[in-house]
């Protein structure tokens, strides 16, 4: 079975396609990818602008041509944080799907938590034991946790590394002062999540989203001493070097993609300050997230 995943996300619009069938892992076909940053393209009311929705249209579109003659059997296609918090969402989904016409469905922050979380479980495999999930996106962070496919907790909240760092980050480089105010925010906003995780084991921890992946390569790169997984004290060395870099001298960097430089100071700040809080001394990176869960769900699905 061949599907196709269409995800309309706070960074990016991504088709994957992908070769499926129960019992087997799903096998990437081919990837089409727009670097949006919807983001950026948010009014003062919280809505997206004409220049965004058109932005979304047109990248849908064009991914969709791509991807024409692959024979797709089923598109699923959903919208992640930035059109679900969007308060003309509505008006986006209703132009997407008459000018694409795709029914895109809002997955609320729950719901996207669970599913990449299914994906990790998957991956990781039942030895991961009482596995926790943690996926840095553009516009929101989500949380997981539990020793099943199904986490016993699961949360998300809005900590992305595009939304912080467009609400908080001055400057190139970043100002001293909207550093330390983002690190304040951050340690509020964080510190609840250590009772509603007080009963983990500690088992395995682990990162899913491209945040998480290059923080991983940068650490690999920089910081080979600590170990092959990502790890709090890489972290403490890393955040401060990439604070002090302009954006130019974040692109430089050999692990930093062009379109992940302008948010990954943030991101990593977030990283830093949940393992603090969660007393986490190494993340396992995963390379599913939540296209692989949304796959998985929907081969579950068919076979009930």
């Amino acid at each position: 079975m061949r599907l196709g995943v269409l995800v309309v996300g706070s960074n990016t619009i991504h088709l994957q396609v992908v070769d499926a069938h129960l019992g087997a892992p799903p096998i990437p076909n081919s990837s089409h990818k727009s670097i949006i940053r919807l983001t950026e393209y948010l009014d003062e009311s919280g809505a997206i602008t004409q220049l965004g929705i058109a932005k979304i249209t047109d990248a849908i579109l064009t991914n969709m041509k791509d991807a024409a003659h692959l024979n797709i059997d089923e598109l699923l296609a959903f919208a992640t944080s930035a059109i679900r918090e969007a308060v003309n969402a509505d008006e986006v989904l209703a132009h997407v799907n008459r000018e694409c016409g795709i029914d895109l469905q809002v997955l609320s922050g729950e719901e996207e938590a669970r599913f990449t979380f299914l994906a990790a479980r998957r991956w990781l495999g039942w030895s991961a034991g009482d596995l926790l999930m943690l996926d840095i996106g553009g516009g929101s962070l989500e949380i997981a946790r539990g020793t099943d496919e199904n986490p016993a907790f699961k949360t998300s909240v809005q900590l992305g590394a595009g939304r912080l760092t467009r609400k908080f980050l001055k400057g190139d480089p970043f100002t001293a002062k909207s550093l330390r105010t983002l690190e304040e925010y951050l340690q509020d906003a964080i510190a609840p999540l250590s009772q509603s995780l007080s009963t983990y084991e500690k088992d395995v921890a682990t990162g899913t989203s491209k945040t998480f992946r290059t923080l991983a390569k940068i650490a690999t790169t920089l910081y080979p001493k600590f170990g092959p997984h990502l790890t709090y004290s890489a972290l403490e060395a890393m955040v401060p070097k990439l604070q002090s870099l302009d954006i130019e001298g974040r692109k430089a960097m050999q692990s930093i993609s062009a379109e992940r430089a302008p948010q990954i100071v943030a991101g990593a700040m977030v990283a830093k300050e949940l393992m603090k809080t969660l007393n986490l001394q190494e993340i396992q990176i995963c390379p599913w997230a939540l296209r692989e869960g949304i796959v998985l769900h929907r081969l579950d699905w068919i076979e009930r």
